[in-house]
């Protein structure tokens, strides 16, 4: 039985909303969200699920408008807390040596490996529930990585830096019965 998850790297953020958890889209973003309508048209899909941040929330919610549906939350989706004390000056140093050491954090911040566990344990709890069926999400570029990385190791940190700025960004996961998923970026070639 093939089950089939669409991940949806959200599209681009306003930066100027430093708090990570309610930062909306851009103007830009939302019109990008827009234009994922029609990308999704044709493809057959059963239910929509976000991370409970509000830019990946957003960047889903025309998809499910579009189709009759409503946005499921799910907590384990959710994005890594960079640190306690907010935003950071040099994200590229710090984003390059948590991928090197997945347990390395800021002070109150979460390792890759929190990450990649919360998120896995989110998308097999969820893969367990919907087989047979196509699910679209809302992600981030980090926890999305790390699912990628779980699955592939040799996905690291140049494959996460090539991505940085591709919002949004739709990979797909293809699991059939249990094997490893075969997983493709459908709107960009990273």
């Amino acid at each position: 039985m093939v089950t089939t998850f669409y991940f949806i790297r959200h599209a681009e953020p306003d930066y100027s909303i430093e708090e990570d958890a309610i930062r909306p889209l851009s103007e830009k973003g939302k019109k990008d969200a827009e234009n994922l309508v029609d990308f999704f048209r044709d493809i057959p899909f059963d239910m929509v699920i976000s991370s409970p941040f509000k830019r990946a929330h957003d960047t889903v919610k025309p998809i499910a408008y579009d189709k009759g549906m409503e946005v499921e939350l799910i907590d384990g989706f959710r994005e890594r807390k960079v640190s306690g004390g907010g935003w950071i000056d040099d994200f590229t140093s710090f984003a390059r040596r948590q991928w090197e050491d997945f347990e390395y954090r800021l002070n109150g911040g979460d390792c890759l490996r929190e990450v990649q566990k919360r998120n896995i344990e989110a998308l097999e709890d969820l893969l367990d529930r919907s087989r047979g069926r196509g699910i679209v999400i809302g992600s981030h570029g980090t926890a999305l990585s790390t699912i990628i990385n779980y699955y592939d190791s040799t996905y690291g940190y140049n494959e996460f830096n090539r991505i940085k700025g591709v919002m949004p960004w739709v990979v797909r996961f293809t699991f059939n019965d249990g094997n490893k998923p075969l997983i493709e970026s459908l709107n960009a070639k990273v």
